[in-house]
């Protein structure tokens, strides 16, 4: 255990952040290769039957794999 809060062991492998991680414009977060930012706002279902909240579920999927939290396979 180190008493610094942000350090990277050796062999560069694992990075520990304890602290705040702030990636400025214009530096990007990447996971694979695909950048992951926040995900647009879904609003609470007001689905009244299955068929509609499979169509909510769906929608929710979707902004989830735009933003890059999720793989499109």
């Amino acid at each position: 255990m180190s008493n610094i809060a942000n350090y990277t062991e050796q062999g560069g492998e694992r990075t520990v952040i304890e602290g705040e991680l702030a990636i400025v414009d214009p530096g990007k977060l990447t996971f694979e290769g695909i950048e992951i930012k926040p995900s647009e706002n879904k609003v609470d279902s007001t689905a009244s039957t299955i068929a509609g909240l499979v169509l909510d579920f769906n929608e929710l999927l979707s902004k989830l794999k735009t933003a890059g939290l999720m793989k499109n396979e």
